[in-house]
């Protein structure tokens, strides 16, 4: 793993929750780095910690100790505008949720963070069907989330998150609310998209199937790092 390479870097990370005189530690002293194009899984029980590192990784908690980089940047050190203008910029989410606004078309979600970011409207429309495209949705850009099945929505979450060409792709939970069938067919799609655009995916998640993807896997419990595991041939 040259320096180069890796894009993500968490040193002596650690996360304390209080309530009033309550200390809970929710990370401990996490050391991790993600090389660029990576499909990496982060496991463990409820309450291992695993959403809480992925949180900080991407800017939206901070550390109670320890530094998080993400491209060379200190993420940690962040906030307010420049923290979230860093993260529109640099990640894409996506939630168990699917988090689409629900009055806006599947194009509107999609093209969403591209306004924000100033991008032309020729340019947008160009990229949204090139996704709508990549991830077989093609003809339903002008449906509406409910009209959409669980799948076809975390679809188009998977659209939004990839159209910005980010550097990073965190998922929590991307499967949770799907069936098994619908939920291997999106993790396959994820999969498809890392190796023939070298998108690099982070997820947290306790699913077999997630898991079982997985190029590598980062296993926590009890906000302690136990296992990381790269699989050849994964």
């Amino acid at each position: 793993m040259t320096g180069d390479s890796v894009l993500i870097e968490a040193e002596g990370v650690s996360k304390v929750y209080r309530v009033g005189e309550i200390s809970v530690s929710a990370l401990k002293s996490v050391d991790l780095k993600v090389v660029r194009g990576e499909f990496t899984a982060v496991a463990g029980p409820s309450g291992s910690g695993k959403s809480t590192l992925l949180n900080i990784l991407s800017g939206l908690d901070t550390p109670t100790a320890g530094r998080v980089s993400l491209a060379g940047t200190p993420i940690s050190e962040m906030s307010g505008r420049v923290l979230s203008d860093f993260r529109r910029d640099h990640i894409g989410f996506i939630f168990q949720a699917f988090n689409l606004i629900p009055v806006l078309t599947v194009l509107e979600n999609i093209e969403y963070i591209l306004l924000l970011q100033g991008v032309s409207r020729r340019a947008r429309r160009e990229r949204v069907r090139e996704m709508l495209s990549t991830v077989g949705l093609e003809g339903m850009e002008d449906r509406r989330p409910p009209q959409l099945s669980g799948g076809q929505q975390q679809r188009v979450a998977v659209a939004r998150a990839m159209v910005s060409r980010p550097d990073l792709i965190l998922a929590d939970e991307p499967t949770a609310n799907l069936d098994s069938a619908t939920g291997g067919a999106l993790l396959d799609l994820m999969r498809e998209l890392n190796e023939s655009r070298r998108m690099t995916f982070l997820f947290s998640s306790h699913d077999r199937m997630i898991m079982d993807r997985a190029k590598r896997l980062v296993v926590l419990r009890d906000g302690s790092l136990v296992q990381d595991v790269t699989r050849s041939g994964a």
